[in-house]
């Protein structure tokens, strides 16, 4: 199997990226399944029910997220529903959604981090239950892990080593140079990066976030504009489930 996982779409620029990049990848890369973090799509942040058609459309088999995935009530029936739409899995019992689905042979799981985030459930020992649960039912398990400290996140994939496919960094929008396979045949890197405007702040208008910094004062930031950088990682998993290929694939649409 051949996973494409795609780094944070952020608003309108990263779905446009994503529409006019996407599909051409697909068939390229001959990829049987594409997974997205969505939770920037409207606007930068959140994810709407309309925003998360447009991925859906453009060729994305899987929506994860994070902790901006409640911005926009309108969503939780979705996450409720059938769509392929997940919130990170160790949210507290009783939070709407689900945090994995079965789609194609694999089985793909969205997690978060707690350094620098909110407190919530023990991301170690949620993805320890659900994977007594799958085996022997999963092989191919994919994990976009949603976390702010490089140190949660390769703790992470080295203790979820020859246990799951992959392990996807998501949340700082900054691409890591680290994609590798670890020694038990898990696929990682620290971070796919973003899909979003590339003369920004992490996505963000750069003059916006550098007056926030400056001022410390409340600013409303807005997507920035201009060229788009699409940054994803390509992964080829054997039916096992073990990696055996990663690489990234940068790109870049002009504005």
């Amino acid at each position: 199997m051949r996973v494409l996982a795609i780094g944070d779409v952020i608003g309108r620029p990263g779905r446009r990226a994503v529409e006019a990049l996407l599909p051409n990848l697909r068939q390229e890369y001959q990829i049987d399944l594409v997974l997205a973090n969505g939770e920037n799509a409207a606007g930068g942040i959140g994810l709407t029910p309309a925003t998360a058609e447009e991925l859906l459309r453009s060729g994305v088999d899987v929506i994860t997220s994070g902790n901006h995935i409640w911005h926009y009530k309108e969503i939780i029936p979705y996450l409720e529903g059938d769509y392929p739409i997940l919130r990170p899995l160790n949210f507290p019992p009783g939070v709407p959604g689900k945090g994995h689905i079965y789609l194609k042979g694999a089985l793909v799981v969205n997690l978060m981090g707690r350094t620098f985030m909110s407190e919530i459930d023990c991301p170690f020992r949620a993805m320890d239950q659900l994977l007594e649960e799958a085996r022997p039912k999963a092989q191919i398990i994919i994990v976009d892990f949603h976390a702010e400290a490089t140190s949660e996140k390769n703790a992470l994939a080295r203790y979820l080593d020859g246990r799951v496919s992959l392990v996807a960094g998501t949340h700082t929008h900054i691409g890591t140079i680290d994609a590798r396979i670890l020694p038990q045949g898990t696929a990682f890197v620290t971070d796919v990066g973003m899909v979003g405007p590339e003369d920004s702040v992490i996505g963000d208008d750069a003059q916006a976030a550098i007056s926030r910094f400056l001022t410390r004062m409340p600013h409303r930031l807005s997507v920035g504009r201009g060229p788009v950088i699409f940054n994803s990682i390509l992964v080829e998993i054997e039916p096992g489930g073990r990696a055996v290929e990663i690489r990234r694939i940068d790109l870049r649409l002009e504005g």
